[in-house]
């Protein structure tokens, strides 16, 4: 790309050797793009000023180009251009300081020139070289008169005549600087065109009101169907079942602004159908106007995917659920005519029941109160809660169980209840259990559950039962799975235990 720190030749440097030969010199001329500056104002500003200051009929600037010299502006002539071998400026160019003609009849570069013998009858000319900033001379800022004039040019008209050859050379300069960025700008665009075609998904801009002005060749590719320029167009590529709620939320998002993102099936040049994810995004231009940037993704690969994992983890679900009724059943079986073991047996089946009930929250997509722990609590609580009066109570926000959490959270409240139903506030009648959930557990960010039995053992363990084997599971799961903490405390007036887990620990 053309870059200078400076648009203009030194003053009184000689041209270029590298420019003076005529093919690279032709190069650089072609490259300012001075045919489209015929007639610019600025330059016939210029033009009527030197013929004012030098007190002459006949002002140019001239192009010398490869067969002739072209004028890109005038004052006094309705020449557009001369053929080159009669040229004064072809030789003026050539030069480090204006070059002057006081009579073109006694100078025998020119004497004989048909612009001298003939129309328009050249006496006098005076023509400062015309340069580019990398040195090549283009052509020459002249004025002419039909009058020879011995005394040439006064310092003030040379000065004058320098000083607008600058201006010259600065306007044509900034012209060839505008249109190489506009070929910069026009060469990006069409690489990143190019680059957007390439895509293996469907990338296109709409104005704020959803008027398609771009969508990338991958549309064509993959459809078929000529190209959107409306939200509604695009009816035709949407599968009928997914059209109305994906156009419905993709109008208000252009109504309110926010970014969509909507998953559908587009039917394909073949006639199938693939899901899609669809996204866009608002953003804001220049003057406040507002433009949307989208693209539409093949996901079908897989959105299958997750659909034949989401059949296997169902089957896996449902397999598992089988092995704990049938271990449930085994410990049934095998425990009839054994009073030894009946106890024994009975809460071993319960716990095989809690672990089944916990397993339903791995998978909370069935619908077992949103998989939240609360939800939890009660599934688990509700064989304790029995007769007329409530004897279990659970508040607090529905807090969402992860799947590694279901377990061994079923595992803790189970003991408590288990305990409880044994030696605690559930073993006598009017024995209550308050459990209370709290999200942010004194301004930490912790998820702290409470649990209350209000009413005296009915029958008192000793020592050892405080502290035996459920015990150490308690603070085996609270502690080494849920990385929570666990405290309890005994009372005339029941058990009061609290139990802080950190959030991730539960929600994931």
């Amino acid at each position: 790309m053309y870059r200078k720190n400076s648009i203009l030749w030194p003053d009184g440097k000689p041209p270029s050797d590298a420019y003076c030969d005529e093919e690279q010199r032709l190069a650089i001329l072609a490259a300012h793009g001075t045919d489209a500056m015929v007639d610019d104002p600025e330059l016939q500003e210029i033009v009527d000023l030197a013929a004012k200051i030098c007190a002459v009929p006949v002002a140019m600037v001239t192009m010398v180009e490869e067969g002739r010299q072209m004028f890109l502006a005038r004052t006094g002539t309705d020449l557009r251009e001369t053929p080159r071998p009669t040229s004064f400026c072809a030789h003026a160019m050539l030069g480090t300081e204006p070059m002057v003609v006081c009579d073109a009849r006694k100078d025998p570069r020119f004497s004989e020139n048909p612009l001298v013998t003939g129309e328009p009858h050249i006496r006098f000319y005076a023509g400062h070289p015309l340069m580019s900033v990398e040195g090549a001379p283009l052509g020459a800022l002249c004025v002419i008169d039909t009058q020879p004039r011995d005394g040439g040019l006064s310092l003030l008209q040379q000065e004058t005549l320098a000083t607008l050859a600058k201006a010259i050379m600065r306007r044509i300069s900034q012209h060839r600087l505008g249109e190489t960025a506009k070929e910069a700008v026009d060469e990006r665009e069409s690489n990143l065109k190019r680059m957007i075609d390439s895509v293996p998904g469907i990338a296109w801009s709409a104005d704020a009101f959803g008027n398609f002005e771009y969508v990338n060749a991958r549309w064509d590719e993959l459809t078929g169907l000529v190209q959107p320029r409306t939200p509604g167009d695009w009816q035709a590529a949407i599968h009928p079942e997914d059209w109305e709620k994906a156009s419905s939320a993709f109008l208000a998002s252009l109504e309110s602004g926010t970014a969509f993102e909507y998953e559908w099936r587009l039917k394909m040049s073949d006639g199938n159908y693939r899901w899609m994810l669809s996204r866009a995004v608002q953003s804001q231009a220049g003057g406040g106007a507002s433009r949307w940037f989208g693209t539409v993704i093949d996901v079908d690969r897989q959105r299958r995917m997750a659909e034949a994992r989401d059949l296997l983890a169902n089957e896996l679900s449902h397999r598992i659920k089988n092995i704990f009724a049938v271990v449930s059943g085994l410990i049934a079986i095998r425990s009839r005519g054994k009073p030894e073991v009946a106890d024994f047996a009975a809460e071993l089946g319960k716990t095989i029941r809690a672990l089944g009930a916990a397993h339903d929250y791995v998978r909370p997509d069935h619908g077992h109160k949103g998989g939240t722990l609360s939800g939890l609590l009660e599934d688990l609580l509700a064989p304790y809660d029995t007769g007329d009066a409530e004897r279990v109570s659970v508040a607090g926000p529905g807090i969402t169980v992860g799947s590694r959490a279901a377990t061994p959270l079923a595992l803790i409240f189970h003991e408590l209840a288990t305990n409880s139903a044994k030696y605690g506030a559930l073993s006598c009648e009017d024995g209550h259990v308050a459990i209370t959930i709290d999200d942010d557990c004194n301004g930490t960010g912790k998820i702290c559950v409470a649990w209350e039995e209000s009413a005296r053992s009915c029958l008192q363990p000793n020592e050892s039962e405080r502290e035996g084997f459920g015990s150490r599971l308690l603070r085996m799961a609270v502690e080494g799975q849920l990385k929570g903490t666990f405290e309890r405390e005994f009372s005339e007036d029941g058990l009061s235990i609290r139990i802080v887990f950190p959030r991730d620990s539960i929600e994931s």
